[in-house]
């Protein structure tokens, strides 16, 4: 059926009709989160922005406690009036402090691991070679390593087991220590007034602190 009337006095009355539901209608309040600290991020809020950026994926999780450490700055006041309380971002902090502090020690330990691992490695090689360096020794003192490839042969190896630390322990007439020196025969020394290494029958080496083998020696003991 056509409809007879003004077009514009009828779209007019319906628009009329919308404004009054309209104003009607309750309105919806509209809530704002002022706080500083995101609850969900623990990061801070920067004016003009209404959510804080999430945290890179970047970097081991020390530095991004640092990062969040150093980010949340809300004195106690300001986080109150915020809606956000003082003994939470308290709360939150002691959290990233404890867990910096759980994994600088984390760190610490696992580089000290990792240290002593490599030391007693290296102890191990050397541990090994000393029968070798026993036969070094035995073959100088019969002359077989005074000239020739071999004498070059046997300087080269004790030259490279110096750069790993090892030392030999063969002195003589230095006062006797039985942490260091194994006495296997002991005879009346003249003029001496303490026990002292007159002869080493095999070398000793260390390592550093760590003896890996004591000197067998003669004692000369005040008589």
């Amino acid at each position: 059926m056509p409809h007879h009337g003004n077009e514009e006095e009828h779209g007019s009355s319906e628009s009329r009709r919308d404004a009054e539901q309209q104003e009607n209608e309750p309105q919806k309040p509209v809530i704002h989160d002022n706080r500083k600290v995101d609850p969900k991020t623990g990061q801070a809020r920067h004016p003009g922005q209404e959510h804080a950026a999430a945290p890179a994926d970047s970097g081991d999780a020390l530095s991004q406690a640092e990062d969040i450490l150093n980010s949340v700055e809300v004195p106690a006041a300001e986080s109150v009036a915020q809606g956000a309380p003082a003994a939470e971002a308290e709360e939150l902090r002691n959290d990233l402090r404890r867990l910096q502090a759980e994994y600088v020690n984390y760190r610490k330990r696992v580089e000290r691991d990792r240290a002593v691992a490599g030391e007693m490695a290296v102890i191990g090689v050397l541990n090994a070679l000393l029968p070798v360096l026993d036969d070094v020794d035995a073959a100088r003192q019969h002359g077989d390593l005074a000239d020739g490839p071999f004498a070059a042969i046997a300087a080269k190896l004790e030259a490279a087991l110096k750069t790993y630390g090892l030392v030999r322990i063969d002195e003589t007439g230095v006062e006797f220590d039985p942490t260091i020196h194994e006495a296997l025969i002991q005879q009346p020394g003249t003029d001496i007034e303490i026990d002292t290494v007159s002869q080493v029958l095999r070398s000793g080496y260390k390592s550093g602190d760590r003896v890996l083998r004591a000197a067998q020696v003669i004692v000369a003991v005040p008589a």
